[in-house]
């Protein structure tokens, strides 16, 4: 039988604990497009400077999802026809099909900037 116990020295009192402070701020943020600021938007990347892909992620994806079927279980205007359903998930889930999610991903950029991609031009994989 072996002894997992350690036998070297103790661990000096005077030991700080380091504590790296960071700030837990998303990569990405779902934006109203009814609610824009006024002025002008410093950081904010035109369209045609665009450096992110045009593909939705599936972090993207989800927080688009949850974020609507929210709005919609809360009596939002719903943007496509329903044939029966009633599931808020599944209506987000039809909106986005059809690209009728009135919603904006907002992509950070490491250096500050951020780049503004409606859900009609993203490509849902």
């Amino acid at each position: 039988m072996y002894d997992y116990r350690f036998d070297g020295d103790e661990p000096e009192e005077d030991f700080e604990e380091f504590v790296e402070e960071t700030t837990d701020t998303p990569y990405t943020d779902i934006v109203d497009p009814n609610q824009q600021q006024e002025g002008a938007e410093p950081g904010k990347v035109p369209p045609h400077l665009r450096k992110t892909t045009r593909y939705m992620t599936k972090y993207e994806r989800a927080r688009l999802l949850g974020s609507r079927a929210l709005q919609i279980s809360m009596n939002a205007p719903i943007m496509v026809e329903l044939e029966g359903e009633t599931d808020p998930l599944q209506i987000a889930w039809k909106e986005l099909r059809a690209k009728k999610i009135p919603l904006i991903v907002r992509r950070f950029l490491p250096n500050g900037a951020y780049e503004d991609w409606s859900v009609d031009e993203l490509i849902v994989t």
